[in-house]
């Protein structure tokens, strides 16, 4: 895939997640937000708290999920430590990390909680 294409794909699959998040009674409160551990896809509130999204595309949901390294989940955990650095709860707000994977056909399948933030 072009990179323009990639690009554009990618942007299409985090809007997908995040309309799928809000019709769940979440609000967006970044998107691909940067910090110097790294890069979070999507941050969502549900009142209280924080959800990491880390979202992948792929023809299937399988391809998608392999796209997934150790080195990832560290740069998340590092990054959603940062975020909730600045929260008024600091590291014990209420937090998760998710991970949504996106097939070719846009349906989505979001694993909860895959590790603590």
């Amino acid at each position: 895939m072009s990179g323009a294409r990639s690009y554009h794909a990618g942007r299409a699959a985090e809007e997908t997640v995040c309309d799928l998040y809000r019709r769940r009674g979440y609000a967006l409160a970044a998107s691909r937000w940067r910090s110097t551990a790294g890069e979070i896809d999507i941050v969502m509130r549900n009142h209280s708290e924080t959800v990491f999204v880390e979202v992948k595309s792929a023809r299937d949901f399988d391809t998608a999920a392999q796209r997934l390294s150790p080195r990832q989940f560290g740069r998340i955990q590092r990054a959603a430590e940062l975020w909730l650095d600045g929260e008024p709860g600091g590291t014990d707000s209420a937090a998760r990390v998710d991970v949504a994977l996106v097939n070719r056909h846009g349906a989505v399948s979001i694993v909860e909680n895959v590790m603590a933030a």
